[in-house]
C-alpha cells in the first residue's frame, strides 16, 4: 500500500490543467485516498468529464476561489507563469508544485515503483506490463498515458506495493521519480527544444539510471546502442532484451505476422526456449515492447502462461494504431499517436504487414521545433505511405519562432519525388479522402494533436 505521509498535511489540493492524461490520473488517485481535489482546465475533454462524474469539481477556465481554499496547488509544465490561478496561489502564499515533482512524491509512496521510459513505446509497454500484472493478480496501481481497456481508463488503484507508471524524459521530469525498476526501451533524438542535442539526451538517461537502488532492476534494449551503454551507471541488476543482439537475456526469434499484422515469435531466455508468444497488436516494434514486458514480468515472478495470456489480452492502448472504423467499400481507418520520424516508420512498417490496396497517411506535425529539426527525416518516413496529406503544425506549447510551416514539409517530400497534399481544413481533408480512396485502401491519421478528429469524421463507427 502507498505511504502518503509526506502529503497528508495537504487536505485540499487544487490542480491547474487537471484534464491532462497524467494530471487526471493523479487527481483520481488522490481522490481515492481521501484528499479533497478540485481542478481547472482550458477545455473540457473525456478526462474532465470523467473527473466530474467521479465527484471531482472541475472548472473550465479559471476559478480563483478554488485556489484560495487550497492547501496546495499542482500545475503542469504547460501552465505559463502569468496564469491567473498560479498568480493567486503565490499571492496567498499557498505552496505550488509542478506535476512531475508531485508525481515523484507519489512514486516515493510505493515500495516498488516500476518506471517505463524511452523515446518511443512507453504507453504500449506500460500497458503490456499492466495487463500481465493483472493477469498474475498482483493488484498494481497503474498510471498510463492513454485510455486502457483493461482498466477502463488511464489509471488503476491497487492494494499492493507495485506502482506501474510511464516516466517521460521531457524536461528531465523522470529525474523526480523514485524507481525500483526502470525499463528503457530506446533513446532517440526527440524533445530537442529542451535537450538541444543527443549528448544531452543521453546524459539525462545516465542520470536517470543512477537513481536506481542497488537492489533495483534495470531492463534495457541492447539493440539500441544508446541504451546498451547504460548498465555501467548502476549497481542494480540488469536484464537485457533484443532481436538482433543474440547475447541479450531475452531474445525474439522466428518472428512471423498474420493478416492483421500481429506478430507471433519464440521468446528465448539465456539462449533457452522460453515461450511462444502471440500479440494482439500490430507491428514489428511491438515485439521489442513485448520483450521488455516479458523481462520485467519474469523477474517479478509471473509464470510463462500468465505472461503469454497477459500479452494476448492486450489489444492496444488508445490512439496506438487503433482501429476506428470503415467507410466506402472496405476502406479501413486507423488512428495513431506517432509524432516522430522513428514512430512514423514503425507505423508504416506495421501497415505493410497488413493486407490492403493502397495506404493513406494524414499527418499533423507536432511542435515547430520538432518539425524544423527533423524535417528531412519526417519527409523520408512519410514517403513510406502511398498517399500523403499534411495539415497545419500543432503548436502545443510553442510559438512559431522557427520560420517553419507544413508547406516546407510538403516541399521536402516533393524533393524525394513524391506528391503530398497540404490541406488545412479538417472537413476538406475528410471529403478529399472519402472521394479519392479506393476499395480496400487503408487510412491512418497520425500525430499527437487534434488530427484524431479526422479519423472520426471519415469512418463509420467501429462496431467490432
Amino acid at each position: 500500500m502507498a505511504n502518503l505521509e509526506e502529503l497528508e498535511k495537504y487536505k485540499k489540493i487544487h490542480m491547474i490543467g487537471i484534464g491532462g492524461v497524467s494530471m487526471s490520473g493523479i487527481a483520481e488517485i488522490l481522490n481515492h485516498f481521501g484528499f479533497s481535489v478540485t481542478g481547472s482546465d482550458a477545455a473540457s475533454s473525456e478526462y474532465t468529464d470523467s473527473l466530474i462524474e467521479h465527484g471531482i469539481p472541475v472548472v473550465i477556465g479559471h476559478e480563483l476561489d478554488l485556489v484560495s481554499k487550497a492547501d496546495l496547488v499542482v500545475y503542469t509544465a504547460a501552465i505559463p507563469p502569468d496564469d491567473p490561478e498560479l498568480i493567486q496561489a503565490k499571492k496567498l502564499f499557498i505552496p505550488t508544485i509542478e506535476r512531475a515533482d508531485f508525481l515523484g512524491l507519489l512514486t516515493k509512496a510505493f515500495n516498488d515503483t516500476i518506471c517505463i521510459s524511452g523515446t518511443h513505446g512507453k504507453t504500449t509497454t506500460t500497458s503490456m506490463i499492466s495487463s500481465c500484472f493483472l493477469e498474475g493478480k498482483l493488484d498494481p496501481t497503474i498510471q498510463v498515458g492513454a485510455f486502457l481497456k483493461q482498466i477502463n481508463g488511464n489509471y488503476r488503484l491497487g492494494n499492493s506495493e507495485y506502482f506501474i507508471i510511464e516516466a517521460c524524459e521531457y524536461v528531465e521530469s523522470f529525474l523526480k521519480f523514485y524507481p525500483k525498476t526502470e525499463v528503457i526501451l530506446n533513446i532517440d533524438n526527440d524533445h530537442l527544444d529542451y535537450f538541444k542535442d543527443m549528448e544531452h539526451v543521453n546524459l539525462a538517461f545516465k542520470k536517470y539510471v543512477k537513481l536506481l537502488p542497488a537492489n533495483g532492476l534495470l531492463v534495457v534494449n541492447i539493440d539500441d546502442e544508446n541504451c546498451a551503454a547504460l548498465a555501467k551507471y548502476t549497481e542494480a541488476k540488469t536484464i537485457t532484451f533484443g532481436i538482433e543482439n543474440q547475447k541479450a537475456n531475452f531474445v525474439a526469434r522466428n518472428i512471423t505476422f498474420n493478416k492483421n499484422g500481429y506478430a507471433t515469435f519464440d521468446a528465448y531466455y539465456n539462449n533457452n526456449f522460453y515461450k511462444t508468444i502471440t500479440l494482439s497488436v500490430t507491428g514489428y516494434h511491438n515485439v521489442y515492447n513485448a520483450l521488455a514486458c516479458i523481462s520485467v514480468c519474469h523477474i517479478y515472478g509471473l509464470n510463462k502462461e500468465q505472461i503469454k495470456n497477459g500479452l494476448s489480452k492486450f489489444t492496444g492502448a488508445h490512439r496506438r494504431f487503433e482501429f476506428v472504423g470503415k467507410f466506402g467499400n472496405n476502406v479501413e481507418v486507423y488512428d495513431d499517436y506517432a509524432h516522430h520520424p522513428t514512430e512514423i516508420k514503425a507505423t508504416a512498417a506495421a501497415v505493410k504487414n497488413k493486407t490492403y490496396n493502397k495506404s493513406w497517411v494524414i499527418f499533423q506535425p507536432h511542435t515547430y521545433s520538432r518539425t524544423k529539426t527533423l524535417l528531412s527525416d519526417f519527409a523520408k518516413s512519410l514517403s513510406l505511405f502511398d498517399n500523403i496529406i499534411i495539415t497545419d503544425i500543432y503548436a502545443a506549447r510553442e510559438k512559431n519562432t522557427y520560420g517553419i510551416s507544413s508547406q516546407d514539409l510538403v516541399d521536402e517530400i516533393s524533393k524525394l519525388g513524391r506528391k503530398a497534399y497540404y490541406i488545412q481544413d479538417f472537413e476538406e481533408i475528410a471529403n478529399f479522402v472519402k472521394s479519392h480512396a479506393l476499395n480496400n485502401d487503408l487510412v491512418v491519421t497520425l500525430g499527437a494533436g487534434t488530427v484524431t478528429q479526422i479519423s472520426k469524421m471519415i469512418a463509420e463507427p467501429n462496431e467490432e
